[in-house]
């Protein structure tokens, strides 16, 4: 994981928190009862050190937390509070999946445990390398703010990796029974409007109207690749300095076995260029980095990747209105958990606004009235 200024540690998450009804919330890490596990699973010259834990507090979905233990480094991965969703924030599947591609030529992690035993910390937790590089969200590292030239690599590194993943041979690597290979869109569509039924807080007539028109337009999928499920540019970690290097891919909890195109669709949906219409309270910066000049535009990102993959790229337009929909549900999610309380981060209090917002774009996406 990264040392980046972006990815800020925050030491107070390790203790109880107040939720919004008042009454305690247990740590999400116990250093004391992790670091006993850690001496007998992983022991070394530093197993008798006290464990410094750090929260970071880069993403929204599962947790990570940098240990350190003497000179022993690395990054811990566990679900968030709940209620969850069903199959959502399952760390065992996301260790899994870098098991099988640690072999390949795709940048990842390292893993090096995983601990299924909820006892320990209060939820199932891995632990992974903990990578050195930056993750670039709300502002580019230095040497590529001065260096404008240096970005249009930095946007091919992005693209040129997903080729590089959905080119794996996913039998090959052991990972053939994470996902059926056959029917994902059909599935995408029945799972997803199975979680936004059991994560509606009220109407969302944008969402379901998008719903319906994907039902609609339901395309032909390519051969089936490991699909990430949750690519975009701040899941990725860079060398610091050009020429642009992607040292590893992160956050895997969603990856599974389908058609590729959605993850492209996925990356689009996220890879703002310059006139594009505000995104109201979801607006932060990092969604405004690619928009900067000298970054390659959402075109050039499809015909790179079909340069190197040879995949035909028709429905565009499909694949990015479904990923906003489904972004737009996974976000209904976490609001449920806002409200009810059990979550302390305050990005989600802004998707009472930010979710109806996602439901706009995504259906002028459907309509053809928004650039993809």
């Amino acid at each position: 994981m990264s040392d980046a200024p972006n990815d800020a540690p925050n030491d107070a998450a390790i203790s109880p928190s107040q939720p919004a009804s008042g009454a305690p919330l247990p740590p999400l890490v116990d250093a004391e009862a992790l670091g006993r596990y850690l001496a007998e699973a992983l022991p070394g010259p530093d197993a008798s050190e006290p464990l410094q834990v750090e929260r970071i507090r880069g993403g929204h979905s599962n947790e990570t937390f940098f240990i350190t233990r003497g000179r022993d480094q690395w990054a811990l991965r566990r679900p968030p509070r709940g209620p969850l969703l069903p199959t959502a924030h399952d760390v065992g599947r996301e260790y899994r999946v870098l098991r099988g591609l640690e072999q390949t030529n795709v940048p990842i992690p390292q893993p090096i445990l995983l601990c299924d035993d909820a006892t320990v910390i209060g939820a199932p937790f891995y632990l992974m390398e903990r990578v050195q590089g930056v993750v670039i969200r709300a502002t580019l590292p230095p040497a590529f703010q001065a260096d404008v030239a240096a970005r249009e690599a930095l946007g091919y590194a992005v693209i040129d990796r997903l080729a590089d993943l959905h080119a794996v041979d996913w039998q090959a690597v052991g990972l053939g029974d994470l996902g059926k290979p056959q029917g994902y869109l059909e599935r995408q569509l029945r799972r997803w409007t199975g979680q936004l039924d059991a994560s509606r807080n009220r109407p969302l007539p944008d969402l379901d109207a998008v719903t319906a028109w994907l039902q609609a337009h339901l395309p032909a999928s390519p051969a089936a690749t490991v699909v990430h499920g949750d690519y975009r540019l701040d899941n990725l970690m860079f060398a610091p300095e050009p020429p642009a290097r992607a040292v590893a891919i992160l956050d895997w909890e969603m990856a599974t076995l389908g058609d590729p195109l959605a993850d492209v669709g996925y990356l689009l949906s996220f890879w703002r260029e310059p006139g594009d219409p505000e995104m109201g309270a979801l607006g932060d910066a990092a969604w405004n980095v690619t928009a900067q000049p000298g970054f390659p535009t959402r075109a050039k990102l499809v015909q790179r990747y079909a340069a190197r993959t040879g995949r035909q790229m028709d429905h565009v337009a499909f694949y990015v209105a479904l990923a906003i929909w489904k972004l737009a549900i996974l976000l209904e999610g976490s609001y449920k958990r806002h409200l009810s309380g059990t979550t302390d981060d305050p990005f989600f209090a802004t998707l009472g606004e930010g979710i109806p917002a996602l439901g706009r774009r995504a259906l002028a996406v459907c309509e053809g009235e928004a650039g993809v």
